[in-house]
């Protein structure tokens, strides 16, 4: 039984969220030809301040955008 983990950052609409669990799950019971009622796929979302990129937090680095 495949499971994917998908980690992103808060701020998707329900509707993107569907569309990416329905599009992967169907990649992926096709590339690994295996029934799509088979596939788990769980989206974990995160809050900005929770994610580092080159020592900030991507919540830190927006603000830094805005005010450049």
């Amino acid at each position: 039984m495949p499971f994917i983990q998908i980690n992103i950052l808060e701020g998707r609409t329900p509707e993107k969220k569907e569309r990416l669990i329905k599009e992967v799950s169907h990649l992926v019971a096709d590339v690994l030809e295996a029934p799509l009622e088979n596939v788990r796929v769980l989206i974990q979302e995160m809050p900005s301040n929770h994610w580092g990129i080159a020592g900030e937090s991507v919540a830190k680095r927006k603000q830094n955008v805005t005010k450049g």
